[in-house]
């Protein structure tokens, strides 16, 4: 296991973060448990959550999550040994996360609200890193993302009053680090002006999704997240479990998150997706790995990456992902990844 500063703070996280997504769903509390204890074994200190998850997000389970985490320090102690990091949603429709609102916003009376109730279900009083989980200006998220439509939208939370909101929340020691959840180099660097012009807390982390068949963080906020020092914690590594090849021709193995809610599937089902991850799995055959771990390794390999967050419905599947960081990665290896790359840019934004 290695160990990497978290943006400019003095923690050290794990470069492999538990992702904690399908606990309450997919996976029962005795699985959260398993898969914790075995990670903390690993040598894992970092684990991500959210009060959305598990997902796909419901009024009957958001929290749940959260909730077997808590119980899980309370019961195993070294709170203080676990870098724990949870999310607060940005804007949407949905009506069941706070008491006195139908819509959901980053203000104060809101993240106030949600910072609570997230301490409450954890069991804890503090959280190391609190993420924004999406902006709450409208952006072309969790969409073919390479088209930009821009929305002349004025009602809009500033990102300065929501970060004030995060900086009285850490002068009363609830939270400890700040930080953005798939946002853009605009979003970044303005909240990174903000935190120097006005003395507002410094954003410290990124959490965006990256992996083979989405590069697309290369192109803009790598360069930030590298000058500015804003770690990148790189969420679906493995594309959702498309790169594991099991969806190839036509795959759908009973239990998989694709077989249990296909809307999840569309972004893995996009023209070109299915050549690209056959050619990885050509190149991982040729060169004697496991396409899990080329996918793994080539994110943990780039420079702008401090933790990969890692999610398994079982434990041989936590287990091959939490072993695929110890090959090692060649020039070779990059040579051709990037080729294949350049023939099949992105497929899967």
């Amino acid at each position: 296991m290695r160990y990497n500063r978290l943006g400019r703070t003095g923690i050290k996280v794990s470069n492999i973060c538990l992702g904690t997504m399908t606990w309450g769903e997919q996976n029962s509390r005795q699985d959260a448990w398993e898969q914790m204890d075995y990670a903390v074994e690993q040598g894992i200190n970092f684990f991500d959550t959210a009060e959305l998850y598990p997902v796909p997000n419901k009024k009957e389970t958001y929290g749940r999550t959260e909730e077997f985490i808590g119980d899980w320090m309370a019961e195993r102690g070294g709170r203080d040994k676990i870098i724990l990091a949870t999310k607060v949603v940005g804007r949407s429709g949905n009506d069941w996360f706070r008491t006195n609102a139908n819509i959901t916003r980053l203000n104060r009376e809101q993240i106030t609200e949600a910072v609570e109730q997230s301490l409450r279900r954890l069991k804890t009083d503090y959280v190391d890193l609190y993420q924004l989980h999406w902006p709450d200006r409208p952006m072309n998220l969790f969409t073919d993302s390479r088209g930009y439509r821009h929305y002349d939208q004025t009602d809009v939370i500033p990102l300065d009053e929501t970060l004030a909101v995060l900086q009285d929340l850490m002068a009363q020691g609830k939270i400890r680090h700040v930080g953005l959840s798939n946002e853009s180099a605009w979003g970044v660097m303005t909240s990174l002006h903000h935190g120097a012009q006005d003395n507002l807390p410094r954003v410290q982390t990124i959490q965006n999704a990256y992996n083979l068949l989405n590069r697309l963080f290369e192109q803009e906020l790598a360069e930030v997240s590298l000058r500015e020092d804003v770690s990148l914690l790189a969420y679906s590594p493995t594309a959702g479990g498309a790169l594991s090849g099991k969806y190839l021709a036509g795959g759908l193995p009973e239990g998989s998150r694709q077989q249990l809610f296909p809307f999840f599937a569309a972004r893995y089902k996009k023209p070109g997706v299915e050549p690209a991850i056959a050619k990885y799995l050509s190149l991982a055959t040729e060169m004697g790995l496991t396409l899990i771990q080329l996918a793994q390794k080539f994110v943990d390999s780039r420079p702008f990456v401090t933790s990969s967050i890692i999610g398994a419905t079982t434990m041989e599947q936590l287990r091959e992902n939490i072993s695929a960081f110890d090959v090692g990665w060649s020039k070779e290896l990059e040579k051709m990844v990037n080729k294949i790359h350049l023939e099949n840019p992105d497929p899967a934004p």
